[in-house]
């Protein structure tokens, strides 16, 4: 004879006892379902993972400062390849009768102490500069993660010698280094003053670049590439470099600037860039002694000048902002 039910058992409790083990694993596949993620929810946050680069190059499009920097710096390059695009006079043609004038129609920017067009100076000054920068930053970026970069992996001896180098280039003042080398080195190209910022440029990126590379080969991939017999040139080429650049590109693309303004100081004292190269360091070099009487011959190679050291210092800052994982 059945038992009767009794009246005050709640319903739930009463479904639960007579569903049994079919019940409760009903009960459990629904709970799952109903746990499932909405259809559409893997693609909101993106299903594929993005690398440190990729990542970095999507915070890139996004910030204000590297586009404006960007557009800046590749205004300057075009200009540096074919300045008489924007500039279809002879930076070298002066005629003294003009000497000093202002603003005219065709010479927006007047005419400097030899009476040669501002405005095209400017232009073409714009080549010197912006070659000295990229190629200096190139040769010390790859002289100094070479150095560095092997010290920081063998270590020893080479690790010791290489720090004890650095030490001492680090207590040459630039300035004073390179009034006396390129005192004796002289020359009307490009290629002294290139060469004295990477002699004493590469210590900075050497140290930089051996603390990256001592952090990197103490991860846990390049652990496990070694103990699977992976040679020296093939952790530092696959494993190692990939992950120790970023703090290289960073500090290079700051220093680029920085070597601009080395550049333009130098030869505002009479031992970088000389005569007849057109160099914003030398047209504020000759425009000094007139500041008064005719600013303008000041302000518009200075200008640009400060332009182009701050447009390489921004987009500087932006690429650290974006490889530093830290700040994000």
């Amino acid at each position: 004879m059945p038992e009767p039910k009794n009246p005050n058992t709640p319903r739930d409790e009463g479904a639960l006892s007579g569903a049994g083990a079919g019940g409760a694993m009903d009960l459990a596949v629904s709970e799952g379902t109903s746990l499932e993620k909405p259809p559409g929810h893997e693609q909101r946050g993106g299903d594929k993972a993005r690398s440190l680069w990729s990542d970095a190059w999507h915070d890139l499009r996004r910030n204000p400062v590297f586009i404006v920097s960007g557009l800046i710096i590749a205004f300057l390059v075009f200009i540096s390849l074919w300045p008489s695009v924007i500039a279809s006079g002879d930076p070298l043609a002066c005629n003294l009768a003009d000497a000093q004038k202002g603003s005219e129609p065709g010479h927006p920017f007047g005419f400097n102490g030899q009476g040669c067009d501002v405005y095209t100076r400017t232009v073409y000054g714009a080549r010197a500069s912006v070659t000295v920068g990229v190629c200096a930053t190139l040769g010390v970026a790859l002289l100094g993660s070479l150095l560095g970069g092997l010290a920081g992996f063998f270590g020893g001896w080479f690790d010791s010698l290489l720090s004890r180098i650095t030490d001492v280039f680090f207590a040459i003042p630039v300035v004073l280094g390179g009034l006396v080398y390129l005192s004796v080195v002289k020359g009307t190209t490009v290629w002294p003053v290139v060469t004295f910022i990477v002699l004493l440029g590469w210590p900075q990126i050497a140290r930089i670049a051996r603390g990256s590379v001592i952090t990197a080969k103490q991860n846990d991939y390049v652990q496990a590439a070694r103990a699977l017999g992976a040679g020296n040139s093939r952790m530092l080429l696959r494993h190692i470099t990939p992950n120790a650049i970023a703090p290289v590109i960073v500090v290079a693309t700051i220093a680029l600037g920085t070597y601009i303004a080395l550049e333009a100081t130098l030869s505002y004292l009479g031992v970088g860039l000389r005569p007849p190269t057109v160099s914003w360091g030398i047209d504020i070099s000759s425009a000094s002694a007139y500041v008064r009487n005719a600013p303008h011959m000041l302000l518009w190679p200075a200008g640009a000048l400060a332009i182009t050291v701050l447009a390489f210092i921004m987009l500087g800052d932006a690429v650290r902002d974006a490889l530093d994982p830290k700040l994000r």
